[in-house]
């Protein structure tokens, strides 16, 4: 019972499980796909924070399953990049190491066999405190340590796909953002809950400044954030002066609703409208009696909370195994 309550709770947990997907972010980025057309002319992609590896699964379906099926003798190359271990996905090469490390950027490019990356994404987050600020904050810092790995990997008109958290300073991480891109957009996916502050920045257009070296990136960032400072007071003297970030909604919008709860019989809201009398289009509050909860595709190989359980676990055995060793001495005494 429990499994179907968070099936009708989350359509795209569901869905997820159905089509064989890792996690329900999977969705989230092919519906940045459906609009931005991220994957077009790749043939050397890297996924950042990949763990548990629904991102990689895309990339792996998008672009490698797609050259095989085809007959190319030289598929796309797609690299997945972690601290964490990731169980194996087809077509993908897994590096486990720091993203903010200039050896794992080495890497990376050995992988490439010296070619430079045409795409990079990252669907890396920290643990979230619900304190929006500092959530942002940290994020950010993320973000600016995939830039490492931008900074060295990325080819010059390449894409950069990262998620990000709305709040009151996101403006400085688009001119950040801007220093190196010509083209900068927040989207929304719509699996993404619209109760969320997630969104996802999407770059386009890589050029960087004339004479620039990767080790210089955190002067240049810290350059960009003065600039910005001098722009909010500008803005604050005239507001028409500032310059906003598009902001594109990614999905079909009569699509399924991520804040929405369904029935476990029911059909896409669309497919509902089309067929009014067709049996399974339910209220959304309904159950059907033969539906079957499915367990995720890969449970996490190596969780973090997997060493806090062992050691409650044996917390707990210990006072029994305290109380037993009790019973026999006494049992011996009598």
């Amino acid at each position: 019972m429990g499994k179907a309550s968070k099936d009708k709770r989350d359509i795209y947990y569901r869905k997820a499980k159905e089509e064989g997907w890792r996690a329900r972010s999977a969705f989230k980025l092919l519906q940045i796909d459906e609009v931005f057309d991220i994957f077009s002319g790749v043939r050397h992609a890297v996924d950042l924070c990949a763990a548990p590896g629904s991102w990689s699964q895309v990339l792996s379906r998008k672009l490698y399953s797609p050259a095989v099926a085809a007959g190319d003798s030289h598929p796309p190359k797609i690299v997945s990049v972690d601290l964490q271990p990731m169980a194996p996905i087809e077509g993908v090469t897994q590096l486990q190491g720091d993203i903010t490390s200039e050896a794992t950027a080495r890497e990376v490019i050995e992988q490439f066999q010296g070619h430079h990356a045409d795409l990079i994404i990252c669907d890396g987050a920290p643990d979230v405190t619900g304190l929006h600020d500092l959530d942002q904050y940290v994020q950010l810092q993320l973000i600016l340590a995939a830039l490492t790995v931008v900074s060295h990997v990325l080819r010059p008109g390449g894409t950069f796909v990262a998620k990000i958290f709305r709040g009151k300073d996101i403006d400085l991480m688009y001119s950040q953002l801007r220093v190196f891109f010509s083209e900068v957009f927040c989207a929304k996916p719509r699996s993404s809950r619209n109760s969320s502050i997630e969104a996802f920045v999407v770059c386009r257009g890589y050029a960087t400044p004339p004479g620039f070296q990767p080790g210089a990136l955190r002067a240049l960032l810290a350059g960009a954030a003065q600039q910005h400072e001098e722009q909010q007071q500008a803005y604050q003297a005239d507001p028409i002066m500032r310059v906003a970030v598009p902001f594109l909604a990614c999905g079909d919008l009569s699509g399924w609703d991520a804040d929405r709860n369904y029935g476990l019989d029911e059909a896409p809201p669309a497919a509902a409208a089309a067929a009014t009398g067709q049996e399974g289009a339910g209220s959304g509050g309904s159950s059907s009696g033969g539906y079957v909860s499915l367990d995720p595709v890969q449970p996490p190989t190596a969780p973090a909370y997997k060493t806090a359980m062992e050691l409650a676990r044996r917390q707990q055995q210990q006072p029994q195994h305290q109380q037993q060793q009790q019973q026999q001495q006494q049992q011996q005494h009598l």
